[in-house]
């Protein structure tokens, strides 16, 4: 494969270091009618950033959202796998939710090889299917209506026994709508069984455990293993709370606990006839599914399925399942190595252009996002590819909830980014600041008022660092997030006032675009790039080339920028 670059004429490129930051779920957002209390990014005043927007040349906004980074539509928001997909590749593919889609509609999912294994297994040894994944329609993890097309599958397919393990939700959907997902899983399930007595077929479909996604089953980069036990042991042994049914389930861990959905703990069904006995443990002979199309927090609930050699938690038993996960989550490691449909192929990305004509590089953030930096950056891949000119450092996350410290590790990423600044080892460095997106994920409105304050401060820091070195900075975000902590309402759109005259907290990713900034000794010799209407995550991949003094390949998307 040809990886040489050609270079521009005229343009040497930037004679410094190239210091690319995103911040991670910072968007801009207008405001609603009558005046928009929830904008944290307004509220924090960042300085630094706001001087960078109205007093650089170059500065504008991107698109992050829908189908500029590969989602069904323009109703879908954006996250930091896509969007992190979308940069590195300067591409756009096919993403999570469209994939399975297609999958789905054109019934190439069931003509599959690992689906037509999981229905043989279920057939053969007389055994359930279970589902395990996230009830929601944010199209950012899962969607439910793709469980259901499934089910409906399984239904056709006429499998006697089916069992979901569903996981809340409140983060990319409003923090307090689990009843809303359940309740129209249980009138599905409830139509199943009906036909199937008036047929005189058994379907014994149901729901049969759950809990929380911040802390039930959906870790993510080995952060904190105990969500996955938990999550596994009442998937699996059905050891929880029990509950006739699971809204019963969800109304009564709320009153206990008294906190949002994600955050709900794991709990369990109970048979019938007897409220002592879980109705759907997880036995030898069963199939398992994930139904997670995002890759992140599916990862370490497959490998506690699939794995042989498994130290990361006790498995009080392993039983002897036949997994898949609707796609796979690591292209590299081949987890899971049974998947239903395949991943998008992203090759070329914009780091393996750089290493491939020598370009050192330097990837940081903490854990929370250090995956994105490296492995979506790369197009889902894992490893570097070039050993010799290529360095990641990974900051430890807190294990404690963000909106407790909105901090997050943002001053050690940025001391250690520093450090490989000033060492002049490095031509293009990348950085996550994860604040604004998991402390916006909180709901916490002051919170993320704080994490907008500390990037703030790290990018004036870095601003001013990057004048010393006479290099240059370009600044952006993945989605948007923090800019939106109170729900709107759509019809009329103005704030949503919940409960005791307080306002609704909206935890989700939005809609909105993202800042885009360079500044540096050059920017007199860029101009924005007129011809490109509407440019997205997709067109920085080619405006980097470009600032390094290289012409984009042939089929990236265009610059953000011309050089005169």
């Amino acid at each position: 494969m040809n990886f040489e670059l050609k270079k521009i004429d005229d343009y040497d490129g930037v004679k410094g270091p190239l210091l690319f930051v995103i911040m991670d779920g910072v968007g801009l957002y207008k405001g609603s009618k009558d005046g928009y209390p929830g904008n944290a990014f307004e509220l924090a005043e960042p300085k630094h950033i706001l001087q960078l927007i109205e007093n650089e040349k170059i500065s504008t906004k991107l698109k992050a959202h829908g189908t500029a980074v590969g989602m069904p539509s323009d109703d879908d928001m954006g996250n930091s796998e896509v969007g992190h997909n979308a940069i590195g590749a300067g591409r756009v593919f096919s993403q999570g939710a469209r994939l399975v889609d297609e999958a789905i509609e054109t019934k190439r999912l069931y003509e599959g090889k690992a689906w037509k294994e999981i229905v043989a297994n279920a057939k053969q040894n007389k055994k359930p299917i279970h589902f395990i994944g996230l009830m929601s329609d944010g199209n950012v993890h899962s969607n439910i209506s793709q469980l259901c097309a499934l089910l409906a599958e399984c239904d056709n397919e006429d499998i006697e026994e089916v069992y979901i393990h569903g996981l809340l939700d409140g983060r990319d959907v409003p923090p307090l709508s689990a009843l809303n997902f359940f309740g129209d899983l249980e009138d599905y399930l409830w139509s199943l069984r009906v036909q199937g007595i008036k047929s005189g077929k058994k379907r014994d479909y149901f729901v049969a455990s759950g809990g929380g996604r911040m802390i039930t089953t959906m870790d993510r980069y080995e952060a904190d293993w105990s969500i996955v036990e938990r999550g596994y042991n009442a998937h699996v042994l059905g050891e929880a709370p029990l509950f006739p049914n699971c809204l019963t389930a969800i109304k009564a861990m709320r009153e206990e606990h008294k906190v949002d959905d994600q955050y709900l703990p794991p709990w369990a069904v109970c048979k019938s006839d007897d409220p002592n006995t879980p109705i759907g443990r997880i036995e030898d002979g069963a199939s398992v599914i994930v139904f997670n199309f995002r890759g992140d927090r599916a990862i370490e609930i497959s490998r506690a399925f699939v794995e042989d050699e498994f130290t990361c938690f006790d498995r009080k038993v392993h039983p002897a399942v036949t997994f898949a996960g609707i796609m796979e989550y690591d292209g590299d490691l081949h987890i899971p190595p049974r998947f239903l449909v395949a991943p998008p192929a992203i090759e070329r990305t914009i780091s393996e252009y750089l290493a491939n004509n020598d370009i050192s590089q330097f990837a940081i953030s903490e854990t929370q996002k250090f995956g994105h930096v490296t492995y979506f950056w790369n197009g889902n891949n894992s490893a570097k590819f070039n050993d010799k000119t290529e360095e990641w450092e990974e900051i430890e996350s807190d294990k404690i909830a963000f909106d407790e410290a909105p901090a997050m590790k943002a001053k050690e990423v940025d001391a250690e980014l520093e450090k490989a600044l000033r060492s002049g080892k490095f031509k293009f460095l990348r950085v996550n600041f994860a604040n604004g997106d998991m402390v916006g994920h909180t709901g916490s409105l002051p919170a993320a008022i704080e994490a907008v304050k500390v990037v703030d401060d790290v990018i004036g820091k870095l601003v001013t660092l990057i004048d010393e070195l006479g290099g240059t900075i370009v600044i952006t975000a993945d989605h948007g997030n923090c800019e939106q902590m109170i729900a709107i309402d759509k019809k009329t759109d103005t704030p949503i006032m919940g409960p005791g005259g307080k306002y609704k907290p909206m935890t989700s990713h939005t809609l909105n675009p993202v800042p885009f900034i360079i500044h540096g000794p050059d920017t007199d010799k860029y101009e924005l790039n007129t011809e490109l209407k509407d440019p997205g995550l997709g067109n920085i991949a080619a405006t980097i080339l470009n600032l390094l003094g290289y012409e984009k390949p042939e089929d990236y998307l265009p610059s953000i920028i011309k050089v005169k």
